[in-house]
Parts: structure tokens; sequence; C-alpha cells
């Protein structure tokens, strides 16, 4: 294992004991990390002037490294939200959005900063009442399930207006750790969910794909069908017959989004 992978495995065991609501290291334990972790003091450092400071975990390079290209190598999404923001995500606008009709919304105000230049201050359950039907071309949801979105209440209209505010075709990718305490309900159990179409990733080969991390953080892609006849090329099943992959896989970051291949660990 080489001192990148190694930096990713601890940052990992972090997020996931984070996840699980155990309590964050001492400072003295914490005065390890700085000395051996590859790139630690730098996070530090960043994330207590609050600039950009990206999150070198594996989920985090799946969302960058395989799902934006997948979605930046095609036209159709023009129009795109992402949900939630932090230091980790400040450079998303600019590294793989530049171009598009990008926005960010998020409930806090004072992650404002690290928000697109068109940011809505709202939770994502409140967004019909900020957009348009039919405005967004793709909309991207990472991390929300479980640290904030906490109520089947909340995460029925959360559904029910991202699909509201989809064009027909339109896409919505969910991002969610599938751990107890950060899954306070059944996803499959929201009604508003059954309005959507599961959409088969080309890169993984189905509709949901759980990275290889401790917290067993998810994909979920969904489509916004058209009504009648399919007018699209996307790759759809039906709610009841779309297979998960539940596999740790491992990709070729050299092999552009439409070459990638799945490979067992």
């Amino acid at each position: 294992m080489n001192r990148r992978e190694s930096a990713r495995r601890a940052i990992e065991a972090r997020v996931y004991r984070d996840a699980v609501g155990e309590p964050p290291q001492s400072r003295w334990r914490s005065i390890g990390p700085l000395l051996t972790e590859q790139g630690y003091a730098e996070r530090v450092i960043r994330k207590q002037l609050g600039l950009h400071t990206p999150l070198n975990t594996e989920d985090r390079r799946v969302l960058e490294e395989i799902i934006f290209p997948f979605y930046q190598a095609d036209s159709r999404f023009k129009t795109v939200l992402f949900v939630g923001c932090n230091t980790y995500t400040s450079h998303y606008e600019r590294e793989f959005f530049a171009g598009r009709n990008y926005w960010t919304i998020e409930p806090d105000p004072d992650l404002r900063r690290f928000g697109a230049d068109k940011h809505v201050i709202a939770p994502l359950e409140e967004v019909a009442r900020h957009f348009a039907a039919n405005f967004f071309d793709l909309i991207i949801c990472n991390g929300i399930l479980g640290w904030g979105l906490d109520r089947t209440s909340q995460c029925e209209r959360a559904f029910a207006q991202c699909y509201d505010c989809l064009r027909d075709d339109g896409h919505l990718v969910f991002g969610w750790d599938d751990i107890p305490r950060r899954t306070p309900f059944d996803l499959d159990a929201v009604p508003s969910i059954a309005r959507f179409t599961r959409f088969v990733m080309p890169q993984f080969g189905a509709w949901r794909y759980r990275t290889d991390t401790p917290y067993r953080h998810t994909f979920d892609f969904y489509r916004k069908a058209a009504p009648g006849p399919l007018a699209s090329l996307d790759s759809a099943t039906p709610l009841d017959s779309a297979t998960p992959l539940d596999s740790t896989a491992s990709f070729d970051s050299n092999t552009s989004p439409k070459e990638a291949r799945i490979t067992s660990r």
C-alpha cells in the first residue's frame, strides 16, 4: 500500500467514526497523523482557513473521476443542481461544471462561500419554492441522508420536489451511507421515489453502486421517465426489476468514462 492509499484509508476511518457517532480523537492522538500521514497537515491548515480542501476518499474518487465525467461528456445535461456545500466541494463548479448552468443549494448560510456563483440557501425539501418545474437536467444529492435529511416526511418532500424540478429524462444521483446510524428509514419505502425509473449507470452496469468504504457509501441513479414512448437512449429498468451492484470494484482512472470497466479487487 503506497502512502496516498494509506492516507485515504486513514481518512475513511475518521469519516466512519464520525458517521457512527464516535467521539473525535483527542488532540494528542491527532499529532501522529500530522507527522506521518501524507497531506494531513496541509488539509488541517486549509480547512482552518476555509480554503478548498479536496477529500481523499474512495467515494469522492468515484464521484469525481467516474460519475462527474459521465455527465460532463453528455451535452444534454446543461443545467445542474448540486446539493450540499463544504470545503471539499468548492472547486466543483470550476473544475467539473465550467460552462454549465450550475447551481448549489445548502441550508447553512455559513457554508454559502463554498457554493456556486448561483446559490440558494434552503434545504432540499424546499427546492420547488426556488425553481420552476422541469428546470434541471441533473440533480446530484450526495451525503445528506442521515446528515440533515433525517425523517421520512423530509425525504418524501425532497424526492417529490426533485422529480418536479427535473425535466423529462432528467437524472437524479443520490449518494448515501448504508450504515444504520445514517439510514434512519428504508429509502424504498418513500412513496415519491417510486415516481422515478432506476437508471442503469453504464460504468457500473447497475442502478446502485456501493463503494469500498467502511461507511458503505452508495450511489443510486434515477431518471424521470418521459411520458409515452421513451424518447431517449438512456438505459433504464423498472423499480421492481433492477439489480444493485453490491461488490467492491476498482477503476483505471486513466481510462475514459465510456471505456471504464469494473474489475474485482
